[in-house]
C-alpha cells in the first residue's frame, strides 16, 4: 500500500527530508544535510550583498538526505513511497544552458558565482531593482507591479537576472534561459530539464517574475526592452502558462529512481517556495496569517478570490491566485532580517572573545568561549524577559538588512536610539526585539489598512519554537493570540501534504491537511498592560523609522 510521501525542504543552510503517512501525518523518519560549500562560506561576500549557492550543494544534499531518510525507517518503505514534493527558498534563480544545465556544473563555470543559485538574501541588484521600479511606473503602459504591492525588489528574479547578464559578459553569452531553484529541483528528479517545456511554479512566477493571467503570463517584451535591451529575447526562452503546487511535474526518472532506491512510479509534484509550503503545513486557513519566523520573516495570507481577487494591496511581496492554495488568493510579506538581528547582536558581543580565540592556544578557554556563544541568546533572552516596559525604553528599528514590508526598500538601514549609560546587553537586546515585534505589527497594520482582516497569527520556524520571550513579546505588540504550530517540519511537511495531493491520495490540499496535520502545541496570549504601552513605543519606532527614512536614504 503505497501510503507514504516524501517532503524535501531546502532552506538557507541546509536540505531536509521527512517520510511521513498520509493516513495520519506521522513522520516515519527524517535526515538533514548541510550545504558542505555554503558552511565554508564560499561563493558570498556579505560587505557586498552577494550570497551565491553551488548547484553540487543541492544535488548532494537532495540525494544524502533522502537516502539516509530511507535507511533509518523501517524495511519496506522505499516500495510504499508515493510521491515527492519540495520547497527551497525564493526567489533563487540560475542561469542555464539550452538542456536546463545550471552554468556552474559546466566545467567552465564551476567557480563562478554569476553561473550559480542567487540565494533570496542577495542585495547586489539594488540598482536594477530600482530601474525596474521606475520603468514601470513611468513607460506609459501596463504598471506590471500592481500585483506585487506595487514596488519589485532586488530579491527577486528579473533584478537578480538582468544585473548577473550586465555584470558578466561570458554568462550573458553562454546563459539559455533562467530556472528558479523550486522548478529546477522537480526537473532535475524527473529528468524533463527542459528550459521552456518544464513546468514552472505559479507560486515563484507570480510573487516574483510578475507573472499574471491578465498579462497571458510574463511582462511584455517591450517593458522588459525598456528596461534594458539585454533583456531582449529572454521573455520566448521563460515561460507562459504556471502550475500550482498540488499538480503532478512527473515521475522520477530512471536514473534518480536508482540513485535513491526507488520506484520510476513514484509521482514529482511541483515545487514551491518554504514559506508557502510551510504555511500549509503549519494549518494555514482564510485570514489566519501565518508567519514563518527564522532569519528573516515570510508572512503568508490566504483568502477567497472571489471577495479579493480584483483587490490591490499596496506594498506587499505579491497576490497570486493559488500561489498558497487552488481557488485562493495568496498573498505573501515579510520582514528581511529577524533572528538574524538577534545573531548580529551575539556577534557583535562576541567578537572580543572571538578575536582572544583566534590568538590562543589554550583549549580550556576555547571550550568555554563556544559554551558562551551557544547559550548567549538564551541567557539574553531570560534576562530581557525580567525588565519592565516602559515608555522611555530603549527603540530600534529593525532594517539592518533592508525593509521586506510594507514597501519594499532595501537600501534602508536600521537604528537603535534611546540609549542611557545605565543600559546594558539585555536592555539593547530587548530593543531589538522589540523591533522585530514592530515590523511584525506594520504588516499587520499594513493588511488592515488595506482592507484585509486578520482574523488569527499563527507562527512557525525555528525562533516560534524555541525563544517563548521573543513570542510573549510579539503577542503583547500585536495585541492578538498567536498559535505555534506543533509541527518541527512545518515546511517538509507542508511540501509532504502537496505530496499526496499531487499523486491523488487526497483530492485537495484541505483534505491532506485534515488528515496530515499535527495541530498546534502552544498558544501565547497579549498581557493587556504591555500592550498598552506597546502602543506608544510602536508610535515611537513609526516616528524614529519615517525620520532614518527621509534623512539617511
Amino acid at each position: 500500500m503505497k501510503n507514504l510521501v516524501i517532503g524535501v525542504d531546502f532552506g538557507s543552510d541546509s536540505v531536509r527530508a521527512i517520510i511521513v503517512n498520509t493516513d495520519n501525518g506521522e513522520e516515519i523518519t527524517s535526515s538533514v544535510n548541510y550545504y558542505n560549500r555554503w558552511s565554508k562560506g564560499m561563493y558570498c561576500n556579505p560587505s557586498e550583498n552577494i550570497f551565491r549557492q553551488h548547484p553540487q550543494d543541492y544535488i548532494d544534499g537532495l540525494e544524502q538526505t533522502i537516502i539516509e531518510a530511507l535507511k533509518k525507517a523501517p524495511t519496506g518503505t522505499a516500495s510504499r513511497i508515493a510521491a515527492i514534493s519540495v520547497d527551497t527558498t525564493g526567489s533563487t534563480p540560475v542561469a542555464v544552458d539550452k538542456n536546463g544545465t545550471p552554468l556552474a556544473l559546466l566545467p567552465e563555470f564551476s567557480e563562478n558565482p554569476n553561473a550559480m543559485f542567487i540565494l533570496w538574501k542577495d542585495h547586489s541588484s539594488l540598482k536594477e531593482a530600482g530601474e525596474i521600479n521606475y520603468v514601470a511606473k513611468n513607460w506609459g503602459g501596463i504598471d506590471y507591479t500592481q500585483y506585487i504591492g506595487g514596488i519589485y525588489s532586488p530579491e527577486w528574479f528579473w533584478a537578480k537576472m538582468l544585473h548577473v547578464i550586465r555584470c558578466d559578459e561570458k554568462v550573458r553569452n553562454h546563459v539559455f534561459s533562467w530556472v528558479e531553484h523550486c522548478d529546477w529541483i522537480p526537473a532535475l528528479l524527473t529528468g524533463n530539464t527542459d528550459p521552456v517545456t518544464m513546468k514552472r511554479s505559479r507560486c515563484a512566477a507570480g510573487h516574483k517574475a510578475m507573472w499574471h493571467t491578465e498579462y497571458n503570463g510574463l511582462p511584455s517584451e517591450a517593458f522588459l526592452t525598456k528596461i534594458d535591451p539585454l533583456l531582449k529575447g529572454v521573455r520566448e526562452r521563460l515561460f507562459t502558462n504556471t502550475y500550482t503546487c498540488t499538480e503532478q511535474f512527473g515521475n522520477l526518472s530512471p536514473e534518480w529512481a536508482q540513485r535513491l532506491g526507488l520506484s520510476t512510479d513514484v509521482v514529482v509534484g511541483v515545487g514551491g517556495f518554504d514559506a508557502h509550503m510551510g504555511a500549509v503545513g503549519g494549518g494555514i486557513e482564510p485570514f489566519s496569517l501565518c508567519k514563518i519566523i527564522g532569519t528573516s520573516t515570510c508572512d503568508i495570507l490566504v483568502a477567497p478570490i472571489e471577495e479579493y481577487g480584483n483587490k490591490l494591496i499596496q506594498g506587499i511581496c505579491g497576490q497570486v491566485d493559488g500561489s498558497v492554495i487552488p481557488g485562493m488568493l495568496g498573498m505573501e510579506a515579510g520582514q528581511s532580517a529577524f533572528g538574524d538581528i538577534y545573531a548580529w547582536f551575539k556577534t557583535m558581543l562576541l567578537w572580543p572573545l572571538e578575536n582572544f580565540k583566534r590568538t590562543s592556544s589554550d583549549s580550556s578557554s576555547n571550550a568555554l568561549l563556544d559554551d558562551i556563544s551557544a547559550k548567549l541568546i538564551r541567557n539574553l533572552s531570560h534576562e530581557a524577559s525580567k525588565l519592565p516596559v516602559c515608555e522611555n525604553d530603549v527603540i530600534a528599528v529593525d532594517w539592518m538588512n533592508g525593509r521586506r514590508t510594507p514597501d519594499a526598500n532595501h537600501t534602508l538601514k536600521g537604528a537603535i536610539t534611546g540609549l542611557r549609560i545605565a543600559d546594558n546587553a539585555p536592555s539593547v537586546f530587548k530593543g531589538l526585539v522589540e523591533a522585530t515585534a514592530f515590523g511584525a505589527k506594520r504588516i499587520v497594520n499594513r493588511f488592515e489598512s488595506e482592507g484585509v482582516p486578520i482574523k488569527s497569527i499563527i507562527a512557525l520556524g525555528g525562533v516560534a519554537k524555541k525563544d517563548t520571550y521573543v513570542m510573549q513579546t510579539l503577542a503583547n505588540v500585536l495585541n492578538m493570540p498567536i498559535k505555534v504550530a506543533a509541527s518541527e517540519q512545518t515546511c517538509a511537511l507542508g511540501a509532504a501534504m502537496f505530496a499526496a495531493t499531487a499523486c491523488g491520495i487526497f483530492n485537495s490540499i484541505h483534505d491532506a491537511q485534515q488528515k496530515m496535520g499535527c495541530g498546534f502545541e502552544k498558544e501565547y496570549y497579549p498581557d493587556a498592560d504591555k500592550a498598552q504601552i506597546y502602543r506608544i513605543l510602536y508610535k515611537k519606532y513609526c516616528s524614529i523609522g519615517n525620520f532614518i527614512e527621509h534623512q539617511f536614504n
